[in-house]
């Protein structure tokens, strides 16, 4: 036996920290991601976990499976967790070797798409007992639950439901989903890595989450609403006076942050690129003012992007905190903006940035 799967990683195009707040998100698949290879292992009583992205290596014995270790494996040990407590028996004596060229740490689903070709290759050597989307909120709940990073469902989704040349346009409060063709009209998207890496779990995030959770609460004693990205703009400026300092901008951000979302999903499907790049703009201006998640990193690229002939648009994406920035761009001037905004970049943080134009 040698089985070999995948999973894509993703850069999400617009609406960030609105998953968690019951609101819309438009990622899509790259064609980077994690490769696992299941191979039989001598030891028949045990597991062996290995990665070429990283020296440490685990065997471990059928009793040992469900340990935290505080490194890259909790993530497929978190989904086989989650197999063992639904009845699933994990097959032991199997050697999994996992591999991946998506910068690890960069806000482009790293963890998830391990979750996820975790999730798949589980399914498969037993029998596949559970459907795509059973899959996917397993591998979130791994990620909540066992790793401990509090992140909403949109990752494990675009990973597990991507498709080539579209973006998702997944509603997180009921999970309805379309595939929105992109139709590129001579631009591309470039990512750019800050380098700079995220330790989400210990980070920020988290707070995040509780403030927009301390929001709702207060604006429910006001309105019938189980998520903040129920309401609308108007609305919300009806109920702003309610909240104040950051639990004000918070809300703020993720309730805008979905209309936006709502705006570009309209913009793709009227081929109106120039309007999906404002939105992008706007987006990172957001995130920088009221949400807070960017850095000076990310924010010298966003702006040195926008300035920049043939873009269109440019945002952090992601979490924040570090990982990178998205850019819209016309074809034609990709291999100058990439050559110029990393020298810049170099020039700026003393270090040299990595530009990824996926196909």
């Amino acid at each position: 036996m040698n089985l070999t799967f995948f999973a894509p990683g993703r850069v999400n195009l617009i609406g960030d920290h609105t998953d968690y707040n019951g609101g819309l998100v438009l990622p899509t698949a790259l064609s980077m991601g994690t490769y696992l290879t299941v191979t039989p292992l001598a030891e028949n009583d045990c597991c062996r976990f290995t990665s070429e992205n990283d020296a440490m290596a685990f065997t471990l014995r059928s009793d040992k499976l469900t340990q935290r270790h505080g490194c890259w494996v909790d993530y497929p040990i978190g989904v086989i967790k989650e197999f063992t407590d639904r009845g699933i028996a994990v097959p032991v004596g199997l050697h999994f070797h996992y591999r991946g060229d998506l910068p690890i740490g960069a806000s482009l689903s790293s963890s998830a798409s391990i979750e996820m070709v975790s999730a798949l290759a589980l399914n498969k050597l037993n029998n596949n007992p559970f459907p795509l989307l059973k899959l996917v909120k397993m591998a979130q709940h791994a990620e909540n639950d066992f790793v401990g990073m509090n992140c909403g469902i949109m990752d494990q989704f675009a990973s597990g439901f991507g498709q080539k040349n579209c973006a998702i346009a997944l509603d997180c409060n009921t999970l309805e989903y379309e595939h929105v063709p992109l139709d590129m009209q001579g631009l591309k998207f470039v990512i750019a890595n800050t380098k700079k890496k995220r330790g989400l779990v210990d980070s920020a995030y988290n707070q995040r989450r509780s403030e927009c959770q301390q929001a709702l609460e207060i604006l429910q004693q006001h309105c019938d609403i189980q998520e903040l990205c129920q309401l609308d703009m108007t609305q919300f400026q009806q109920l702003s006076a309610y909240l104040s300092g950051n639990l004000l901008k918070r809300a703020r951000h993720a309730i805008s942050e979905n209309e936006r979302v709502k705006q570009a999903i309209r913009a793709l499907k009227d081929k109106n690129m120039t309007v999906f790049g404002q939105l992008m703009n706007a987006s990172h201006a957001s995130l920088r003012d009221d949400y807070e998640v960017t850095c000076p990193e990310l924010d010298f690229m966003a702006a040195w992007a926008q300035q920049f002939k043939g873009v269109l648009g440019s945002r952090m994406t992601g979490a924040g905190f570090g990982g990178c920035t998205v850019t819209l761009i016309a074809e034609e001037q990709v291999e100058r903006f990439t050559e110029e905004l990393g020298k810049a970049y170099e020039e700026k943080f003393g270090v040299k940035g990595e530009m990824i134009v996926d196909n």
